[in-house]
């Protein structure tokens, strides 16, 4: 991710794997993760049971859009007639961009949408305001009502704001972990005009939004390696105490035991950042909750129902006794994306030609490659 402001020199600043804007779009368009989590979010639509005025659903950590979008077509393949309320938390102004670029379709399938993308962090998104006073009257408000009923259209009106995203969407790093901060939190809410009426109870208003989510959807929301009570702490719990009564959040993160995994260790043999499951996780938010935990339902599920694979792509025959360039150099990218390998190390193993050989001998042995996710619920008890 870009960033600004007065950061450390680069040999002092702590290690951030999402730094590298190109290790994740080659990670992303040549794995199939996002399909995989989006399939595995849609599974959950079965057990939301969304009161008036609409089905709310939270997505922290947007992305590009993708999980979302495939999600919000679940949605309304089970939801057809029923209003939403759809929050997105990204801090990447390039991943807020190729959002805007998938939501057209979706304004124009289901009008009745009211969709809202913020920067701010995961204790503060869920109700669209920062909790100090200062930012909370620095906030940045937008409200885009968008004419038409095209998808073209639509997508032209959100192509025009790009310079409000670029201001809006200013990040500076933590000196202290490197981790990208919002610059002035901002808050943009999408809607149709033409349902403006109909969307006037569920359009949030500043200072005025409650969280109470039907589902929330938590993928990869961390580094791995951070420890099991910061990450109950700062994501987990938060979000939890978001989620209305029945409402459920589904968190999905890199297990390892994988391909993935077996070729990174080819390169550096005690490597194993994926050290904090789902057990683990659930015992810490329980910990980090304290008497609220009787409120939830924190049950982790056997292997059988939390683990699933994804892959990436390959031609038929590019796994063969030769295998392209481009082929090993995608595979080596997404495997060290999936371990977050930090740029010193990867530096030092690009300086051999040894990476390419094993991510062949792995590829080949493997007939190609592939990672292990493990999703877990909690889910907020109606009583």
């Amino acid at each position: 991710m870009p960033s600004s402001g007065n950061a450390p020199k680069a040999s002092n600043r702590p290690v951030r794997f999402f730094d590298n804007r190109q290790k994740y779009l080659a990670f992303v368009n040549t794995c199939n993760e996002k399909w995989k989590v989006a399939e595995r979010a849609a599974k959950e639509l079965s057990h939301l049971r969304p009161e008036p005025p609409a089905l709310r659903v939270f997505d922290a950590g947007m992305g590009d859009g993708t999980v979302l979008t495939h999600v919000m077509r679940a949605m309304h393949q089970r939801f057809a007639t029923l209003p939403f309320y759809v929050v997105g938390k990204e801090i990447s102004l390039e991943d807020v961009r190729l959002c805007l670029e998938k939501l057209p379709d979706r304004l124009v399938e289901h009008p009745a949408s009211v969709i809202v993308l913020t920067n701010l962090p995961y204790a503060e998104a869920p109700w669209l305001m920062p909790r100090d006073v200062n930012k909370a009257q620095a906030l940045n408000w937008k409200t885009m009502e968008l004419d038409g009923d095209s998808s073209n259209g639509f997508g032209q009106q959100l192509r025009s704001i790009d310079e409000f995203l670029v201001d809006g969407w200013q990040v500076t790093a933590s000196p202290s972990t490197g981790n990208p901060l919002y610059v002035r939190p901002t808050v943009l809410t999408i809607f149709r005009k033409d349902h403006k009426f109909l969307l006037d109870s569920v359009i949030p208003r500043r200072g005025q939004s409650g969280a109470d989510y039907d589902l929330a959807l938590a993928s990869q929301p961390w580094r791995a390696q951070m420890s099991a009570e910061f990450k109950a702490k700062y994501v987990l719990s938060p979000l939890s105490r978001a989620l209305r009564p029945g409402g459920r959040l589904l968190t999905v993160q890199s297990h390892g035991d994988d391909v993935g995994l077996e070729l990174i260790q080819e390169i550096w043999p005690d490597e194993n950042p994926f050290q904090v499951d789902r057990h683990d996780l659930l015992k810490a938010l329980k910990e980090e909750l304290g008497q609220e935990a009787s409120n939830f339902n924190l049950r982790a599920p056997p292997d059988d129902k939390a683990i699933f694979q994804y892959k990436m792509h390959t031609l038929p025959d590019s796994i063969a006794d030769s295998i392209g360039t481009s082929t090993l150099f995608a595979a080596w990218n997404a495997a060290t994306y999936v371990a977050q390998i930090d740029d010193q190390r990867l530096e030092s193993a690009l300086a051999s030609p040894e990476y390419l050989k094993a991510t062949a001998r792995v590829l080949q042995k493997n007939d190609g490659l592939r990672f292990n996710d493990e999703s877990f619920v909690v889910s907020r008890r109606n009583s």
